[in-house]
C-alpha cells in the first residue's frame, strides 16, 4: 500500500474516527453544517466525508464545500464521486476539479440505479459501468488516496458474499486502499465480510460505517433502502420509547457505543459514522469509547 494514503495511515494501528456530511440544498442548512463542522473539528477525526448528488443534484455544492472543509478547517476532507448520470469526460472535470481544490481523497462510487433502488443499473451512454472502472480513472488522474464502499449484508445486485469480497479484491488492484461500509447493525456480517475480503487476498482496511439511531422511522426507512437487516430485537427496544426523541437518542449512543466496542476488539481499524449533519449524538459516542488514544490491531 502506498505511503501517504489515507489506507496506509489506517493501517498503522491507532483506531481512525471519521463522518460522513452531507451537502445541504440551501443556504440556512449549509449553515448549519458549519456548525457541526466546527463542533467535531475539536475531536481531531481522521477524516470527514462528504457526499455527491448524482447529474448535478449537488455537485457543484459538494466540491465547493469540500474544498472549503481543506482550506478552511484542520480536517481531511473526502470527496465522494459516482458514476451515476456521467460521462467519462464530466467525470474527469470533477475530479480535476477536486484536485484544483485540494482535494486529494475520494470515496469511489457506482452509485443507486438512475430510476432509484431496486430499479435495473443503466449506464450513462458514455460512462463506467462500475465502482472499480471509476477507481481505475481517479488512479490515472493524478496521487490520490481512493476509498470504495462495502456491503457487509451483500450488494443488492450481487450473487454471493464471496463475489463481494472478490470485487473488494478487484476494486483494491484497481487502486483502491480503504473502503467504508454501508450501515449496519449485527457485527457479525461486517466480521464475515472482511474474514471473506481477507480469503481473497484484500489487505486494505474496511472501515465500519455506524448510524447511531436518532429516529425510529428514519433509520426503519434507511435500512430498507441500503438493504441492511434492522433486527427485531432491536427494533422493539427503539419502539418501546418511540415518541421521545432524547430517549430515542439515549438509547441510540448506548447501542451504537456497545457495537463500535465490540467492533474495535474485534480488530476493525476504526469507525465511520453515518451523522446526518449532526453531531450531539457522534460526540456523546466518540467520548463513551475514549476513541483518541484507541489502539487496534
Amino acid at each position: 500500500m502506498r505511503e501517504g494514503t489515507l489506507g496506509a495511515e489506517m493501517s498503522r494501528g491507532t483506531a481512525s474516527f471519521s463522518f460522513e456530511l452531507f451537502p445541504p440544498k440551501t443556504d440556512d442548512g449549509e449553515q448549519a453544517l458549519w456548525e457541526t463542522v466546527r463542533a467535531l473539528q475539536s475531536l481531531e477525526p481522521t477524516f470527514v466525508s462528504v457526499t455527491y448528488g448524482a447529474g448535478g443534484s449537488t455537485q457543484d455544492r459538494t466540491v465547493r464545500i469540500t474544498g472549503e472543509i481543506a482550506r478552511e478547517t484542520s480536517l481531511r476532507p473526502v470527496g465522494h464521486l459516482t458514476c451515476v448520470g456521467a460521462g467519462r469526460a464530466e467525470l474527469r472535470d470533477v475530479i480535476a476539479q477536486y484536485a484544483a481544490e485540494g482535494v486529494h481523497t475520494i470515496l469511489a462510487l457506482r452509485g443507486d440505479p438512475p430510476q432509484g433502488p431496486g430499479t435495473p443499473w443503466t449506464a450513462h451512454p458514455d460512462g463506467l459501468d462500475n465502482a472499480t472502472d471509476l477507481v481505475d480513472l481517479i488512479a490515472s488522474m493524478g496521487d490520490f488516496s481512493i476509498g470504495v464502499a462495502a456491503f457487509p449484508e451483500g450488494h443488492p445486485e450481487s450473487p454471493s458474499r464471496q463475489h463481494d469480497a472478490q470485487v473488494l479484491r478487484m476494486k483494491q488492484d484497481a487502486g483502491a486502499d480503504f473502503a467504508i461500509t454501508q450501515l449496519f447493525f449485527r457485527v457479525e456480517d461486517y466480521l464475515r465480510l472482511r474474514d471473506l475480503a481477507a480469503a481473497a487476498g484484500c489487505t486494505m482496511p474496511i472501515v465500519p460505517g455506524i448510524m447511531p439511531v436518532t429516529n425510529v422511522a428514519q433509520i426503519e426507512r434507511f435500512a430498507t433502502m441500503s438493504g441492511a437487516a434492522f433486527p427485531d430485537v432491536l427494533a422493539q427496544r427503539f419502539r418501546a420509547v418511540d415518541g421521545d426523541n432524547d430517549a430515542v437518542a439515549e438509547l441510540g449512543v448506548e447501542v451504537a457505543t456497545r457495537m463500535c466496542e465490540v467492533l474495535l476488539d474485534a480488530g476493525a481499524p476504526g469507525l465511520h459514522f453515518y451523522t446526518l449533519n449532526r453531531s450531539r449524538s457522534t460526540m456523546a459516542v466518540y467520548a463513551a469509547l475514549g476513541l483518541a488514544s484507541r489502539v487496534v490491531g
